[in-house]
């Protein structure tokens, strides 16, 4: 292979299916190779052009953003036996303050359930209710079905691994009420008019409506900051954070660790509370 062909492409993305990578992890890695391939316009991929390519991703995007990409490229060269074309990431010295203009607070997330609410919007209120109360990935929805309220366990499948949801008795309750109310017997609970699972772009469309009425900056309004939210409630009560790593279905607890940063106000709390400074 010395350039990016389409059909390369599309058999990276069939090597990614049978390979159990997720929907949106195919979908991610997929469209950064297309964008590799958009840059080099039908020339010879060198390792001198990906890292011209790299060169040109600093100036667009964040270091983690820009890893990603090289990440998902670097999957296709292995696959295409080009690893003499690869490039190493960025080196990111892990943040020690999360970034509170996008991360959701506990305030925000009651005004957009309200807001849900007031619009009449009852599954996306459930929906919402459910990410934020379990910590799963809204790629994960589907695993909430009927049968799993009954029990109180969802049973998840992702990226090769299985591990078991608990689900509170509260809502347990609402989910089943819901269900009852729109016939849905068996099956999973979040589904459109034709029975079909929920759309990552329109459950985050949808939440993206709600910004106004809550008075929530839209930026911050997606489901994986549920997830977020979750994780940081979790560890502030439990600081456990292998258990925590367990319960979000994290294989590193490194990746842990970023979901419970403190704000920099918060961190500030502490110094204050220290009574160093004399």
């Amino acid at each position: 292979m010395k350039e990016i062909t389409e059909q390369s492409v599309q058999a990276f993305e069939a090597h990614l299916y049978l390979n159990e990578k997720s929907r949106a992890t195919v979908s991610k890695y997929v469209r950064a190779v297309r964008r590799l391939a958009a840059f080099l316009q039908g020339t010879e991929l060198t390792k001198t052009r990906l890292l011209e390519y790299r060169e040109y991703l600093q100036g667009k995007s964040r270091a983690q953003t820009v890893n990603g990409a090289l990440s998902a490229i670097g999957a296709f060269l292995d696959f295409s036996g080009r690893q003499d074309c690869k490039v190493k990431l960025l080196k990111v010295q892990r943040q020690a303050f999360l970034d509170e203009a996008r991360e959701l607070s506990e305030a925000e997330y009651k005004r957009l359930l309200a807001a849900a609410r007031a619009r009449g919007n009852e599954r996306l209120y459930l929906l919402m209710l459910t990410v934020c109360g379990t910590g799963i990935r809204v790629s994960e929805l589907a695993s909430i079905t009927v049968e799993a309220a009954k029990t109180g366990r969802a049973e998840i499948r992702m990226k090769g691994k299985n591990r078991t949801i608990i689900l509170q008795k509260d809502l347990r309750g609402r989910l089943l009420r819901y269900a009852k109310e729109h016939g849905i017997e068996s099956g999973h609970i979040f589904r459109t008019k034709t029975g079909k699972p929920l759309d990552r772009a329109n459950i985050c469309h949808d939440m993206k409506r709600l910004s106004r009425a809550a008075n929530v900056d839209s930026r911050k309004i997606f489901p994986h900051n549920l997830r977020h939210l979750f994780a940081r409630t979790f560890y502030a009560v439990e600081h456990n954070l292998a258990h925590l790593a367990d319960v979000l279905g994290h294989s590193r607890i490194e990746t842990t660790r970023i979901y419970v940063a403190v704000s920099a106000a918060a961190h500030e709390k502490v110094l204050n509370r220290m009574k160093l400074i004399l």
